[in-house]
């Protein structure tokens, strides 16, 4: 198990007490610093059953700077989409959990946590 955090984010901290609480075996991906590549977004986002635009930040700054809102939410766009992701790694939404069944989740609430450990 992979956990995505920035640790500022009160969300992140929060689940990584959960995690410690459980006693669950994970990493920690500070993704501000180690940047997912295009490739890792998608995979990620595979895992979500999500699309870029689900899982973007859209009241960040460079949000805003970008006009991500107003960008296309199709399939001819989502390159668009996860590229911004990983060129602006702040857009991403966080926490998120690589579970060891091959899935993932977003993990900003306790029972999406929790979700994560039960797979």
């Amino acid at each position: 198990m992979e956990i995505w955090i920035n640790p500022a984010c009160s969300k992140c901290r929060g689940a990584l007490g959960l995690l410690d609480e459980e006693g669950a075996e994970y990493t920690v991906r500070r993704y501000l610093e180690d940047v997912p590549t295009p490739d890792e977004i998608r995979e990620v986002l595979g895992r979500l059953g999500l699309e870029p635009w689900d899982i973007t930040r859209t009241q960040e700054p460079v949000a805003k700077e970008l006009g991500v809102k107003e960008w296309p939410r199709d399939a001819e766009h989502r390159d668009r989409w996860v590229e911004a992701l990983s060129a602006h790694p702040k857009l991403i939404q966080r926490p998120i959990i690589t579970a060891d069944d091959g899935t993932a989740v977003v993990a900003r609430s306790e029972e999406a946590v929790r979700d994560a450990l039960s797979r």
